[in-house]
């Protein structure tokens, strides 16, 4: 591929006349595209033949490249990115919630209750009623609710409602019949039953105590007809954001994961694959891929294995990120690990081992502390090689670990809209001091660590402008902090661009293919309604829209009026 574009740039701009042996299937011209590669940063147009980037270069260089049979798009001075690479999405759980109940805005327990009475009178009698997302602190003035609340507008149907965070959950008391935990039932390791003063469970399940409802096969799993659906409509979602590529870390069971992988195998040889989507295996089962010979990178452009994702705590909303001091609303608590870190160090020594890409949760600093000690003895124990370790959200570091994960290479693979969501309230739950070197973009960056930037959808909304935005002015949702949460941390545009791309490529391993607008490279871009790297328009980035999405050269969405 390399080879023949090279040649046929030689005959379309080195000869003046008659046409090129190659012909572009697509040519943008009269725009702003921005590439993403300092050798040539900007240019105003771009061709694409068979699914890659033929060219870049003036609209001149770029036109001789055109054939009778070239689609041609004006692109009328707008900005153009490439597509937006998603480090850290749920894609089958998301798709779910399109259709589910959201709570996350409730404004009270009136509209939470009012919200749940209407989805109930719309689901069949032996549905479960599922999804969630409710924040207590908005909803519930920072208590955690109860099952007596749920009971109160939905007492007769199971009900299994997530935290937005996805790492604690309410349930009503027909749940909590249903799953046999009375006041006797012991927490499970790495999780907890949030109890009432008498020592009932309150109806709050927190981190790995949800299996006691999840792990035990009461909820039915989806078909593989709702799994089409849901995974149908999540991709429908990421064109109309401009996302091209997403590493999927998914979360289902093992049966789930595996009609999961069927669906999108199915999707893909149809032709209505429209997201490259980089499946992650839960890293405990690291030998399901190892043993059967999968190494990092198995698979083609749209659809690939071999990387795993594990855990070492919760979240900070939940209370269960592990700290090295306790939490202010909760003195004696300090979080959990929810993989103890024996096992842990165990999995990802011997998935390493076997060739496969290792990236791991951690929020708590403590978490993330004992996660670079992890990764530096694996490193040591394997030798040298490309490995990419990679820690999910490391939102809470201690000053002197960010100096350390770059000695280690180690990529920071960050959702930035957690900056502006959890800085509500962050302070409340650990302080000012320990918020200060708290989701560190621009210290992250100083200290010479790779980012990666993505939404964890549906934790956080999947529209990446969102997220470069939070990235770029840090200004909170409740609207406390117009200039900008621990404003010292804001990074540039250019940079949250380059998270969203050639970053996420690169901590999956595609930095060659994707990531920027060159030559060679896959010919996935997207247009956008404002020139976000104009400093005059870093109020309005927020406001931006995705005009067109293009994924391989194919436009798989067109919203230009």
């Amino acid at each position: 591929m390399a080879m023949s574009l090279a040649v046929s740039l030689g005959e379309g701009f080195g000869q003046g006349a008659g046409q090129p042996t190659v012909q572009a299937d697509l040519v943008l011209v009269n725009g702003r595209i921005w590439t993403v590669n300092p050798k040539q940063a900007e240019v105003s147009a771009l061709a694409v033949w068979r699914e890659r980037i033929l060219a870049v270069g003036s609209d001149e260089q770029i036109r001789a490249l055109a054939g009778p049979r070239t689609r041609i798009v004006d692109l009328e001075g707008r900005r153009v990115l490439p597509g937006f690479y998603d480090s850290h999405i749920h894609l089958l759980g998301a798709g779910q919630h399109l259709s589910q109940v959201n709570l996350k805005d409730a404004a009270d327990e009136a509209e939470f209750g009012r919200r749940l009475q209407e989805f109930d009178r719309k689901l069949p009698r032996d549905r479960w009623l599922l999804g969630g997302n409710w924040d207590h602190d908005r909803t519930f003035g920072g208590k955690l609710p109860t099952a007596q609340i749920v009971d109160k507008y939905v007492p007769d149907r199971p009900v299994f409602l997530r935290r937005y965070d996805g790492h604690m959950a309410l349930v009503n008391s027909k749940v909590l019949q249903m799953a046999g935990i009375t006041a006797q039932t012991r927490d499970p390791a790495g999780g907890e039953i949030f109890r009432l003063p008498d020592g009932r469970p309150s109806g709050i399940l927190r981190d790995n105590a949800m299996d006691l409802v999840t792990g035990v096969g009461l909820i039915p799993p989806p078909s593989e007809e709702e799994i089409l659906e849901a995974v149908t409509a999540a991709l429908r979602e990421a064109a109309r954001v401009g996302v091209t590529s997403v590493q999927d870390m998914d979360g289902s069971d093992p049966a789930t994961r595996r009609k999961l992988l069927g669906v999108l195998q199915q999707l893909h040889r149809s032709g209505r694959l429209t997201l490259r989507i980089d499946l992650r295996w839960p890293l405990g089962e690291w030998k399901q891929l190892a043993d059967v010979g999968i190494r990092e990178g198995f698979g083609n452009d749209w659809l690939r294995l071999g990387g795993l994702k594990g855990f070492v705590d919760g979240s900070l909303g939940s209370s269960t990120a592990k700290m090295f001091e306790p939490y202010l609303h909760e003195p004696g608590n300090t979080g959990v690990f929810v993989t103890p870190p024996d096992r842990l160090r165990e999995w990802i020594t011997a998935a390493d081992r076997a060739g496969l890409a290792v990236c791991v949760h951690a929020i708590g600093d403590r978490a993330n502390a004992e996660l670079l000690d992890l990764f530096a003895e694996a490193s040591r124990s394997n030798g040298p090689r490309d490995r990419r370790f990679r820690i999910e959200h490391a939102q809470h570091f201690r000053p002197q670990d960010f100096r350390r994960c770059a000695e280690l290479h180690v990529i920071a693979s960050v959702q930035p809209f957690h900056i502006i969501d959890d800085g509500r309230w962050a302070e409340g739950r650990i302080g000012k001091q320990r918020c200060a070197s708290s989701y560190a973009l621009r210290s992250f960056l100083d200290a010479g660590v790779r980012l990666a930037f993505g939404s964890d959808w549906p934790v956080a909304p999947l529209d990446p402008l969102l997220g470069i935005d939070a990235a770029v002015n840090r200004r909170t949702l409740d609207g406390k902090h117009p200039d900008g949460w621990f404003p010292e941390q804001k990074i540039s545009v250019a940079e949250a661009v380059e998270a969203y791309t050639l970053g996420s490529a690169y901590a999956g391993f595609q930095e060659k293919d994707r990531g920027s607008l060159e030559p060679g490279k896959l010919a996935d871009l997207v247009v956008l309604s404002r020139d976000i790297l104009d400093p005059s328009q870093r109020d309005a980035i927020a406001q931006t829209r995705v005009l067109l999405t293009i994924v391989g050269g194919q436009v798989v969405h067109d919203d230009r009026k």
